[in-house]
């Protein structure tokens, strides 16, 4: 693109052709449903920045990504020269590269509620929402096979869906995974106070969408699949919780969140 410098009125000269600087090409590989992916996700679309996501097929495609990033843990954002893995470092070179809108707020102390409410949400609320969703899952599958990765043949997809939750539910308590009585009281406690907190306020922190919204908001939509999630997903989650009726502000006030950040 050419560069014009005007001399006087009704007279101009071309100077030395400078093309504008193109943003550097970014990758983000994931999971399609990890909250954790999810949550960068939301980063990109607020800031309006378009990126190549890269679905990683596990087992395989995550030695692929230790030779990338030295780790095999979703996500990871290559930009441009720099691989940056974990949701909350890449929401945070994010925001040092693509300032506008701001997503931590410049007030030290509102910018330290913001962090600590991400870091609740990817710790406590997502221990408790990834639990839910695989005893959900070990029971259903329907919801089984929805959140197998796309990649995965069709025979596999037949046999998982096929075998009985009842048969599901050993292996999932074997290693860790169905939520205990306390731990889904813990949950269910979590959330009826989040719900009180949107109540009151449109954000958790301040006036203004922050890094703490969106954490959240990803982690919510393990226990309630948005629109976003597609079908068979959609309106899908955990029984309990999905069809409390008393979380329903909440997951409105989710998809409010989504509506602002531009996702169905």
């Amino acid at each position: 693109m050419e560069r014009w410098l005007l001399c006087r009125p009704g007279r101009r000269f071309a100077v030395a052709r400078q093309p504008f600087p193109t943003p550097d090409p970014m990758d983000l590989y994931q999971f399609r449903h990890s909250a954790f992916c999810e949550k960068v996700r939301l980063v990109l679309a607020i800031k309006g920045l378009q990126a190549t996501f890269v679905e990683v097929t596990p087992g395989v495609g995550q030695v692929a990504l230790f030779r990338l990033s030295g780790q095999r843990q979703v996500p990871v954002l290559v930009d441009g020269g720099e691989v940056i893995s974990d949701s909350t470092a890449i929401a945070l070179h994010l925001e040092e590269r693509h300032p506008t809108p701001p997503l931590l707020l410049s007030d030290p102390q509102t910018r330290a509620r913001v962090l600590l409410l991400e870091d609740w949400a990817d710790t406590a609320l997502a221990a408790g929402a990834r639990q839910a969703l695989l005893q959900a899952a070990a029971a259903d599958p329907v919801l089984r096979t929805a959140l197998l990765p796309e990649a995965t043949p069709d025979p596999l997809r037949r046999l998982v869906s096929a075998v009985p939750g009842g048969w599901m539910a050993p292996l999932s308590e074997a290693v860790g995974d169905l939520i205990s009585p306390s731990e889904a009281r813990q949950l269910r406690r979590n959330l009826d106070q989040l719900t009180r907190l949107v109540a009151e306020h449109p954000y958790l922190v301040g006036d203004h969408l922050s890094l703490a919204d969106l954490a959240v908001v990803a982690q919510l939509s393990l226990l309630l699949f948005p629109a976003s999630a597609g079908a068979p997903l959609a309106g899908c989650g955990v029984e309990g919780v999905a069809d409390n009726p008393l979380f329903d502000p909440l997951f409105r006030w989710r998809d409010r969140i989504l509506a602002e950040v531009h996702r169905p």
